[in-house]
């Protein structure tokens, strides 16, 4: 199997949540990083995990876990961790740090994707590359009445005017937990996601991802009673 690396970026300056990458999360004193970094650790198919990050602190959990050789620390240029970064020139950037074949790219925001969903995921791409897909994108399903800006229902392809929601047009929505394509997508298309993307449907619960303060202590909250 052609290699697969782990492209895990953080940066200092979380604006929304304060250092929301390294503050204790339930009870896990690196917080998401040490999470996330045991979860991919945890796989069984990832060859590679490159922490790109200009945040001293995230090098430093990171750090703990050094002994294992499948995990890089890389510091990253600081123009490429800015809130202002053009995310094209950061996928640019990602084929010039890593050979593999494969890139998956994820966040330690998602704390709930662990590593039975990553080679989940890894597996369900690999089996279908023969198929002429060329990149896997983790989504949540959507399937709620949806409204337009004139006020109509954008997803209903029925003849009813309120159809039951089972019965609408499934939109998906990305959820942050995994975009695993080729290599070749990177360097042609300057893309994380190529021409024929295979959707993974994850559950509610596995596409958790934390954006905001609230989204915080509810992952804390559910994490300790759901993973503890």
């Amino acid at each position: 199997m052609d290699k697969i690396a782990f492209f895990l970026p953080t940066r200092k300056g979380s604006e929304r949540v304060v250092n929301k990458n390294t503050r204790p999360f339930a009870d896990i004193a690196g917080g998401l990083v040490e999470n996330k970094i045991k979860q991919l650790l945890d796989t069984k198919y990832v060859d590679e995990i490159i922490l790109s990050t200009n945040d001293e602190m995230c090098m430093e959990v990171a750090g703990l876990f050094k002994s294992d050789t499948r995990l890089r620390i890389i510091p990253r240029p600081d123009e490429l961790c800015l809130s202002s970064t053009n995310l094209q020139d950061l996928i640019c950037y990602v084929p010039t740090i890593t050979d593999a074949e494969h890139i998956l790219w994820g966040h330690v925001t998602t704390p709930f994707a662990d590593a039975e969903q990553y080679d989940k995921g890894i597996e369900l791409y690999l089996a279908k590359l023969n198929e002429g897909y060329d990149s896997l994108v983790g989504v949540a399903e959507f399937k709620n009445f949806l409204l337009n800006a004139e006020g109509k229902l954008i997803n209903n392809t029925t003849n009813k005017p309120w159809p039951r929601t089972q019965d609408l047009t499934p939109l998906y929505e990305i959820n942050h937990t995994m975009f695993l394509a080729k290599r070749e997508v990177y360097l042609k298309q300057k893309n994380r996601i190529g021409m024929k993307p295979l959707l993974y449907v994850m559950d509610k619960i596995y596409s958790f991802d934390i954006d905001w303060e609230d989204d915080f202590t509810i992952a804390e909250a559910m994490y300790k009673q759901l993973c503890k």
